[in-house]
């Protein structure tokens, strides 16, 4: 007889043993239904038991197989059951911890591998921007795909660390999973600068319906109840195969906290969604355009006289390819830095853009723009003046004069400045637009821009479409949202799925039609329920002419911002964490 450790490992052990033993056998004949319900009860338990008992390699693969297949609740799959089964993993994982005496170190180790198998192939697109100039940056793409998931997995492991230092018995512990996720989704979303790229949340808007639900909550808010609702049955299923309940006494939880909230979400969804297209703002008519340049040409100094010429014969032709020389158009929209120089440094663009454009049309596009500092402005007048360079939206007149700007604000790690820059300097690294220093940072909080003919301008570059409660940051609401991007840096990969995703969801949290040009895809007219009314695909060439859609009342969201997710944090801790009995109301196992 083995001898028993005193926290009841052997018969632990043996316990598990029973339970894969009796799982393994199956029912038996002539059983009837309720035990044969039994019998599968307990499937899931030994499918839990084994998780739970798991150890070295084995363990750290079902982690990663965990996070790696919960990508799949993402753009472009949108794949949200895949969290049925993944989720529970976690529970199991933290139920059991790994290391004896050391349970949060588990919990750390287990969430590492789960977010490195959740970033790896989540953002594996990430590697292609270092492959535009592979002769330069090459070297540094397996560095690329590792190291950040590697990073943002430090992320999963905080959370799992806390939600096993906080763990509660029965259904409870999801509710504490979920506040954790939130909370360590949120920490990803702002510290560093943040990077809430695929927040969990997201795995609950692929559908029409219940994406209007990120008008009440938001993405971390959506991130807690998505934790809730998917993690639920299975862990409910498992708990009860041990000991052995009737299987109505699983309705409750799963009914309460899995469907119920589904249901919910739903529902909402239904009643605010319109059952025809939303309202349009008379006498605007915009034409977005998609040149589709590809990434390698983007900076050759040979080829921007033709990628500029060719913004200009885009822009004159419809979507059937007739030209019309913008005739009945109001505004035109290019994207991410659309002409490859620095257009108010070069007349004969200026004069170019005047030829172009018909009285009444201005030009929204993205380009770069450098601001020489004067002596006086220096902090010593015998320093040498510096130059800036930023990344823009320029809103050209039907003259070609500038009528306005926005100076991007939230510029990209490693891709628009380098972070620690002496040092990685010193190191020979550059950031991967190569602009000498990089990109300089806009004035903040962010402004609108007044364009005549749209109503207030809500001015978005590239990722800075991924940051919810951060698009609007004054005090006055805009009417529109406009997004120039160039996702040409990924190829035909996830990424630029993901990105137009995100963007779409800032127009449902926030209420506001959507205005999307991208060098070579996703382009689009989104209207504030975050439906698609037009677009041009990933990789193809051409323009849309589409009309501009009203606002809706400010959401909730909108009008709240993160307090809508520190509303339900709270409610979640208040059920988690509440002085009460939950062995009926809940029908927990006593875990």
């Amino acid at each position: 007889m083995p001898r028993e450790r005193p926290d009841g490992t052997n018969a632990q052990r043996l316990k598990r043993s029973s339970l894969a033993a009796d799982a393994v056998r199956g029912p038996k004949r002539g059983d009837n239904g309720a035990q044969q319900q039994h019998w599968l009860l307990r499937q899931f338990s030994a499918v839990r038991v084994r998780i739970g008992a798991s150890r070295g390699w084995a363990r750290r693969g079902i982690a990663f197989a965990a996070g790696s297949l919960s990508v799949l609740a993402m753009a472009p799959f949108h794949v949200w059951p895949i969290l049925l089964l993944t989720l529970p993993v976690l529970v199991w994982l933290l139920d059991e911890p790994a290391i004896p005496g050391r349970p949060m170190r588990s919990a750390a180790l287990d969430g590492w591998w789960f977010g490195f198998g959740y970033f790896f192939f989540g953002l594996f697109w990430i590697g292609e921007a270092f492959l535009v100039e592979a002769h330069i940056f090459g070297w540094l793409l397996p560095f690329a795909v590792t190291l950040m998931p590697a990073g943002l997995a430090l992320f999963t492991a905080a959370t799992l660390a806390l939600a096993r230092a906080l763990w509660r018995p029965g259904v409870t512990r999801i509710f504490v999973l979920a506040i954790c996720f939130g909370l360590g989704e949120f920490a990803r979303g702002h510290v560093f600068t943040g990077f809430p790229w695929n927040v969990m949340g997201y795995a609950l808007t692929g559908d029409q319906a219940l994406m209007q639900s990120a008008a009440l909550f938001g993405i971390y808010g959506l991130t807690l109840w998505t934790i809730l609702i998917c993690a639920t049955p299975l862990v409910v299923l498992a708990d009860k195969g041990e000991p052995a309940r009737p299987l109505e006494s699983i309705v409750l939880p799963i009914g309460l906290f899995s469907l119920a909230p589904l249901a919910g979400l739903y529902a909402y969804g239904l009643a605010v969604l319109p059952t025809g297209p939303a309202a349009e703002v008379d006498g605007v008519k915009i034409r977005i355009v998609q040149p589709s340049v590809p990434q390698h040409h983007k900076w050759v100094r040979e080829k921007q006289g033709e990628i500029f010429n060719d913004h200009l014969a885009l822009s004159r032709q419809d979507k059937q390819g007739n030209k019309d020389d913008l005739s009945g158009i109001t505004h035109l929209v290019w994207p991410e830095a659309a002409m490859p120089f620095l257009p108010l440094a070069t007349p004969q663009a200026l004069i170019a853009i005047s030829d172009l454009l018909p009285d009444n049309t201005h030009l929204i596009s993205g380009a770069l723009r450098l601001e020489r500092s004067e002596p006086g402005d220096e902090v010593r007048p015998s320093v040498e003046p510096k130059s800036r360079v930023f990344n823009s939206i320029l809103v050209f007149a039907p003259d070609g004069a500038l009528a306005t700007l926005y100076d991007k604000l939230h510029l990209v790690p490693f891709g628009e400045y380098l972070p620690f820059k002496e040092t990685l300097d010193w190191l020979g690294l550059e950031a991967l637009t190569r602009i000498r220093g990089g990109f300089s940072v806009g004035p903040s909080p962010r402004p609108l821009l007044t364009i005549p003919g749209l109503p207030a301008v809500g001015p978005l570059i590239c990722y800075e479409a991924i940051f919810p409660a951060a698009v609007v940051q004054g005090e006055e609401r805009p009417g529109l949202l406009i997004n120039v991007t160039n996702d040409g840096w990924f190829g035909n990969t996830t990424g630029p799925y993901q990105h137009f995703h995100q963007a779409r969801m800032r127009a449902v949290e926030e209420g506001l039609p959507l205005i999307r040009a991208a060098n070579n895809g996703i382009s689009a007219m989104v209207d504030p329920y975050g439906r698609v009314v037009d677009s041009i695909g990933l990789n193809e060439r051409g323009v849309i002419d589409v009309s501009l859609q009203m606002p809706r009342s400010p959401t909730f969201y909108a009008t709240y911002g993160e307090r809508c997710f520190i509303l339900v944090l709270i409610i979640f801790i208040l059920v988690a964490f509440a002085p009460m009995s939950y062995s009926t109301i809940l029908g927990n196992s006593g875990r």
